[in-house]
């Protein structure tokens, strides 16, 4: 698959915002800040992360969509920037049984505008209710996945409006999850794909 996320071109009739609850089989990408450093990972927040080679043209940037260096550093991608803003990934993967997944991570909630084409936005900078952007659409997920470091996990129904609300009650690092199936088949690089995902991860630090 040579083409990156970003210039692979599809359409899409619709999407089936149907968010899976959390499991053994899930799996995303998700960032963390290391000593300021964004480290994206590979698999799920409670168990140990997957190869980064297993993913497929992964690419960082921040809300100016200008590519940043990204490098392995054993079991993360790391992404070369020091600035305090939010900060996106997003990578390829084919799965068992022919899925095509596409992976969007996003570390940060201070900016309101979403930039990656499946996103969790705060409402409001360094808010705690969230909506779901769709390619630049808001739309309603039947459900949001969140699990912390410390442990802690809980499935978000979304209000009538379609936002959901995460109450940050301890200290440690937050990771929201949604992930949306798309109806109908995308074709890259000459393969044609009829299963195809998206799931989109926000992640945020909450201090003491």
């Amino acid at each position: 698959m040579q083409s990156s996320f970003r210039r692979t071109r599809f359409a899409v009739a619709a999407v089936a915002l149907a968010a899976t609850a959390w499991s053994a089989h899930a799996e995303y990408v998700w960032i963390e800040k290391v000593n300021d450093a964004p480290r994206a990972y590979v698999g799920e927040l409670s168990a140990a992360p997957q190869s980064p080679a297993t993913v497929l043209a992964p690419r960082a940037y921040l809300a100016d969509s200008k590519d940043l260096p990204v490098s392995i550093d054993g079991d993360a991608l790391v992404v070369d920037t020091r600035q305090h803003a939010d900060v996106r990934l997003v990578a390829s993967r084919v799965a068992e049984k022919g899925v095509l997944n596409y992976y969007q991570a996003r570390y940060g909630r201070a900016e309101t505008k979403a930039v990656n084409d499946l996103e969790l936005v705060p409402t409001e900078p360094n808010g705690n209710t969230f909506r779901l952007v769709w390619k630049g659409n808001t739309v309603a997920a039947s459900q949001v996945n969140v699990e912390t470091s410390a442990g802690w996990s809980r499935v978000l129904k979304p209000a009538k409006d379609g936002t959901v609300t995460l109450p940050t009650q301890f200290p440690g690092l937050y990771l929201m999850e949604v992930t949306a199936r798309v109806n109908g088949s995308v074709t890259v690089d000459g393969k044609k794909y009829d299963d195809v995902r998206h799931t989109a991860t926000l992640t945020f630090d909450v201090k003491n």
